[in-house]
């Protein structure tokens, strides 16, 4: 019996030395995995490891958490997934970018969707957004973000708001969305563009011509 005990605290001892030894190769491993599941739509595999202990707010080098990856990349039931684990799902990463905003972004209709019903944050300081659908065109997900109370007088950092942007581009479509709602019509940003002329900078004549009369209508509504 005492050589039996004996030979069984060696394999104890074996096991915990060779865990200490393997324990941060395997965390690394661990942390490199879950990161890369969350950009390539690996559902069964991040959750593999998170049920292992991977925290579901990983973050890689520019603070990107895995929601905010795989909602970047549209990996839409990844994004499902993650969710069901409460992540922080309004955080920002080192760039101001949320997991809806880059949803937003690469126009992942159905991601944003999922996000604005898991409460993520609208409005915010920075860019938001609403200003990143304004400035792709995403006529679609500018009105499920006016359905939430998107912030229309919101201010880039540059001092543009959303009306700006679109009419800068030339999306008129969410031009005429967002003077729906009201929005300041001659507001300049820190280059000195109001939305009319910086259309017009751009060769987007039908978007001013849109913008004056929007003007003319509120000068003779005021006058009533």
């Amino acid at each position: 019996m005492p050589k039996l005990t004996e030979s069984i605290k060696r394999l104890l001892l074996s096991a915990i030395l060779a865990s200490s030894l393997c324990g941060p190769a395997a965390f690394a491993d661990s942390y490199e995995d879950a990161l890369s599941s969350a950009r390539l739509g690996d559902t069964s595999q991040l959750m593999q490891l998170i049920a292992r202990g991977v925290d579901p707010n990983t973050v890689d080098a520019q603070g990107s958490s895995l929601l905010i990856l795989a909602a970047r990349e549209g990996n839409l039931e990844t994004v499902k997934a993650l969710l069901k684990h409460r992540p922080k799902v309004s955080l920002r990463n080192a760039a101001g970018d949320s997991a809806l905003m880059l949803a937003v972004l690469k126009g992942e209709t159905a991601i944003v969707d999922v996000l604005l019903d898991a409460g993520a944050e609208v409005n915010h300081d920075g860019w938001t957004p609403l200003m990143y659908a304004a400035f792709e065109g995403r006529a679609e997900i500018v009105d499920r973000l006016l359905a939430r109370r998107a912030d229309v007088a919101a201010l880039a950092p540059n001092g543009s708001d959303a009306l700006m942007l679109a009419a800068r581009n030339g999306h008129i479509d969410v031009v005429r969305k967002l003077l729906k709602t009201g929005i300041e019509l001659d507001r300049k940003n820190d280059a000195g563009f109001s939305a009319e002329t910086w259309a017009l900078e751009n060769g987007n004549t039908d978007i001013a011509d849109l913008l004056r009369a929007e003007r003319s209508r509120r000068q003779a509504a005021g006058n009533r």
